[in-house]
């Protein structure tokens, strides 16, 4: 990932470039999640301790009664609870707009629900990868709210805030394009992921890369967003390159 002298170096980093590409995406791909540093900057010490229950999960078309919170939530199988990828798993490539986003049927989304919510991953490096490439995609579109309501960890400081404050993404831009093509897994251990994801980008004549790192925790049958920095809840940077991520995509 590029430190903040190299990203000022940068030829990516040209005011232009930045206003029709880096800032578009981040308002479009992941803008259902610009309002936690909002929601989150000046919250009190005290609710950390306490976050508020969220009453606006969707309802799976699935979901298995009493179902233990280790269980997957449409019992996929394929539990591993270590390892990592060194290379990339196959996948069958569907689209959102023209967001491409990965498919399986063993490593999930598995279900999705009323509202076009993709859920259910396999609890493995596999399902987290997938489980991080399908949010990149779901954060765009008029579904994005039911998506984070489901998808962001009742651990997360804030939360009901957050999804109160949060404004239905419009989808993207026409003269946009962002594609996956790379991700790195940073760790495992089948309670939690952290999984990098190397995006390129293209608008208004320009091409550059960005890195996205998403913090996940096994929750309630699925993975969920925990992020652990809420000034950069996803960690945005800019990249030179795809050097060091296992390539992957569409």
């Amino acid at each position: 990932m590029a430190s903040d002298d190299e990203n000022q170096q940068s030829p990516f980093a040209k005011p232009g470039f930045l206003i029709s590409a880096v800032i578009v995406v981040l308002v479009v791909v992941a803008g259902v999640f610009l309002g936690i540093m909002n929601a989150t900057r000046d919250e009190p010490e005290s609710d950390a301790a306490t976050p508020a229950p969220s009453s606006a999960t969707p309802t799976p078309t699935t979901e298995p009664a009493d179902m233990p919170s280790g269980d997957s939530v449409c019992n996929l199988a394929g539990e591993s609870l270590s390892g990592t990828l060194a290379t990339a798993p196959e996948a069958t490539w569907e689209y959102q707009d023209t967001l491409a986003y990965p498919t399986s049927p063993e490593f999930g989304p598995a279900e999705t629900d009323l509202d076009s919510v993709r859920y259910c991953f396999q609890r493995s490096p596999e399902g987290a990868l997938f489980a991080a490439a399908n949010a990149a995609v779901q954060s765009s579109g008029p579904a994005s709210g039911s998506w984070i309501s489901y998808f962001l960890s009742e651990k997360t400081v804030g939360r009901q805030e957050l999804l109160t404050d949060i404004a239905p993404s419009t989808g993207t831009p026409p003269d946009m394009r962002l594609s996956i093509e790379g991700f790195k897994v940073l760790a495992y251990d089948g309670s939690s992921a952290r999984i990098d994801l190397a995006a390129r980008i293209a608008a208004s004549g320009e091409t550059s890369y960005m890195s996205t790192i998403y913090d996940l925790v096994w929750e309630d049958g699925d993975w969920k967003l925990l992020p652990q920095n809420s000034s950069n809840p996803l960690r945005f940077a800019q990249i030179p390159d795809l050097a060091g991520y296992v390539p992957w995509r569409g």
